[in-house]
């Protein structure tokens, strides 16, 4: 069978996930049990895998999809306990102090406070986090998904403590004496050329992370407004910009000073302390006669609502300071950050393995997988959840409450997630079937490659967000196609460093769009059912993310073969332009400088 067919049938499963989940908008329960069928139908009939391979591959997802759920559980039930301890009405009062700017709010709360939680804890946390607070302070379910599906780009390469780049990058290209010949002939070590790689990434994100804020509050006011008009996102252009570089001028300067570990943590962290300061200060914040608020929840329509219920609870009638109803958020951040510091000994214990889970060839074959329940952001949720009920002074029947509403919400997950992880699964363990292929993504990727030639370089980023899409992950992303990546450049006469680099960029901008995080964030706030609308909303942001970055990739690509006008740099230039001519239209508003 010729590559270009093979590359076709291989792009199958992602093919129906787009018609039956988007374009047919079926909930991701119903359409991902068909998905599924496709790729077990295309391992075992055309990739020639044995079906105890399939089955292997089938319930090794159905473990990672059991651990999502554990991960929605323990971070709806933080939000419920927040709900019933009075800590919820306290957290939304101290924004409004801030400022009743819904704009103000979402680049607040998504992207720097989002951007922190990735920085510490990535694999889909932030969701798990600022989705139900964004919901609890008063944001339609919808809009608060989407808002934090769209932050899941600049900061995800660096999430968790770098592990996209850590582990992805260098487990992907580790094995290979080539690459480890060409990290030599830099006169570098190998950490060291990992850390040379996070760089060029970080350069990139930093370009095309000036824009998220001011995407993400034109996308809210365009779909969730009632003039339903980007304009009015556009009038906090100031902020947005301001807020951009608050957060990607640290994240760049530390991921050139220190390496991959903490660009996204503490760019969060110094953006969140300057950005705070300054909205206190009234600087660029709209005039109060243009506070912008979404519609009366009578007019919202049914899509953004769910039955995600949140009250104003207040056990003893008293007023909870501040810092008390923010004490358990500051609790979960410091958790992250100290069980995941390599260098402390938390990381160590809670990976040990006493507390590890080995499932090792299932049903004969190499699949298997280890689980640290201990080290998931799940328990570190229900910790905090316990000890908020002694902090806060709650009643057994509150807290029962909490906990029987977060049941309810994690086994509506269920549904969706026990298709979608195992079809990502199939999908990846498709190698080594009697037909002699490469498995699926390999198969396709070596199909775009071989029709892109020299202009791989746009291509690169849509590949590894075509891995994260599948996958959910971007580290999982960067393992599978680092190495094809680096021969790619090679075969080009490219630098490979800078198509490794697009590749993390781009499976970074896939967790926008990708499936089971969707479904994860969704469920948290009880939108399962609804998953093909957030994509459709957050798709043109991939885009975006995608073809900004590739084409600043191609750019540079160039400019090191001597051509410092070409036509990477045009098309960024353009999309730059576009961006320009929509704020003066439309980001006509007067803001404060300062008070």
């Amino acid at each position: 069978m010729s590559n270009g067919v093979l590359a076709l049938l291989s792009l199958l499963p992602i093919i129906s996930v787009a018609v039956f989940l988007v374009i047919l908008r079926m909930p991701a329960s119903r359409a991902m049990p068909i998905c599924y069928l496709v790729a077990v139908g295309l391992s075992l009939l055309v990739w020639q895998i044995p079906f105890i391979q399939v089955a292997a591959a089938s319930v090794n997802g159905l473990i990672d999809a059991l651990e999502l759920i554990y991960i929605i559980f323990g971070a709806i039930l933080l939000l419920n306990t927040l709900q019933e301890s009075g800590a919820i009405k306290t957290i939304r009062q101290g924004f409004s102090n801030i400022t009743p700017d819904r704009r103000i709010q979402v680049i607040i709360i998504a992207w720097l406070f989002g951007s922190f939680i990735e920085g510490s804890a990535g694999f889909g946390t932030p969701a798990a986090v600022v989705v139900p607070l964004m919901v609890g302070l008063g944001f339609p379910a919808m809009s608060a998904v989407v808002s934090g599906m769209i932050i899941q780009s600049t900061a995800v390469s660096f999430g968790a403590l770098g592990t996209p780049m850590l582990v992805g990058i260098n487990v992907g290209l580790s094995g290979d004496a080539e690459v480890q010949a060409y990290a030599s002939a830099m006169g570098l070590e190998w950490f060291d050329f990992i850390a040379f790689i996070a760089a060029k990434v970080a350069l990139i994100h930093a370009v095309a992370g000036t824009f998220i804020p001011l995407i993400l509050v034109s996308v809210m006011t365009l779909f969730f407004g009632k003039e339903r008009s980007i304009a009015d996102g556009l009038k906090v252009w100031k902020f947005a910009l301001f807020a951009a570089f608050s957060m990607t001028v640290p994240y760049l300067l530390v991921a050139n000073l220190f390496g991959p570990e903490f660009p996204s943590l503490f760019g969060g962290l110094i953006g969140l302390a300057i950005v705070v300061t300054a909205a206190r200060k009234g600087f660029l914040m709209p005039k109060d006669s243009e506070i912008w608020d979404f519609p009366p929840k009578s007019e919202w329509e049914q899509s953004w609502i769910s039955d995600f219920e949140i009250r104003d609870n207040n056990i003893d009638g008293k007023a909870m300071s501040l810092t008390k109803a923010w004490f358990p958020y500051i609790l979960v951040a410091a958790f992250l950050v100290l069980t995941r510091l390599q260098d402390l000994p938390f990381f160590a214990m809670l990976q040990s393995d006493a507390v590890t889970i080995r499932i090792s060839d299932i049903f004969g074959t190499s699949i298997g997988q280890s689980s640290q329940l201990l080290f998931s952001p799940a328990s570190l949720f229900i910790l905090v959840s316990v000890i908020t009920y002694f902090f806060h002074g709650m009643d057994g029947r509150s807290y029962g409450n909490a906990w029987s509403k977060s049941a309810k919400t994690m086994f509506s997950a269920g549904a969706a997630l026990v298709f979608t992880v195992p079809m990502v699964q199939v999908f990846l363990n498709s190698n080594g079937g009697a037909a002699g292929y490469e498995q699926m993504p390999i198969v396709l990727a070596e199909g775009v490659a071989a029709l892109a030639g020299e202009a791989w370089p746009f291509f690169a980023t849509f590949i590894g967000g075509l891995g994260a899409f599948v996958a959910g992950s971007n580290t999982v992303s960067n393992m599978m196609f680092s190495l094809f990546q680096f021969g790619v450049g090679e075969r080009i006469a490219a630098d490979p460093t800078w198509i490794v680099a697009l590749q993390a960029v781009g499976g970074a901008a896939g967790n926008t769009i990708c499936v089971h995080n969707v479904v994860a964030a969704s469920a948290v706030v009880g939108m399962v059912g609804r998953e093909g609308d957030v994509i459709r909303k957050t798709f043109m942001v991939f885009l975006y993310y995608a073809l900004f970055t590739g084409s600043v990739g191609y750019g540079f690509v160039m400019l090191a073969k001597g051509s410092s006008f070409n036509l990477g740099f045009i098309i960024a230039a353009i999309i730059v332009a576009g961006v320009i001519t929509l704020i003066a239209k439309h980001g006509r508003s007067r803001t404060i400088l300062l008070s």
